[in-house]
């Protein structure tokens, strides 16, 4: 397996050492190849995104198994964003671990919870659109 791992810090003040360090140490215990996509002082709100960008166009070409990263906030701060990330993701059949919400869709519980966030996702959408109306 092939990991792509994301890390990201909002400002330049801070360091994204501890993240990286974090994911390296879990995909070598999984004995996984891993590549790594960085930004640094970059907005999490922001769509585009250097290191994301970069991650995002190796799964496009299918050059990893699985997306790797600490917190979902730290690969997408919209519902929106992330739920749309990881439907382009699953339909590349490329998984998504998120260490500290115990999030793994290579397991069926992981699958299930990430597609819980994609129903509320759906629902503030709903809302959104009720509420312009």
């Amino acid at each position: 397996m092939t990991a792509g791992i994301y890390a990201r810090v909002s400002t330049s003040d801070e360091d994204p050492t501890a993240q990286v360090e974090q994911l390296r140490t879990y995909c070598r215990a999984r004995g996984w190849e891993l590549h790594e996509y960085v930004d640094h002082g970059v907005s999490g709100a922001k769509e585009c995104r250097r290191g994301l960008d970069a991650l995002v166009q190796v799964a496009r070409r299918r050059q990893i198994d699985v997306i790797v990263c600490t917190k979902l906030d730290r690969l997408a701060r919209s519902l929106a964003h992330l739920v749309a990330l990881g439907g382009e993701f699953k339909a590349l059949g490329i998984d998504l671990v998120v260490l500290d919400q115990a999030i793994d869709t290579t397991t069926a519980a992981g699958r299930a919870m990430f597609g819980m966030l994609a129903v509320f996702a759906e629902f503030e959408q709903d809302l959104i659109r009720r509420r312009r109306e």
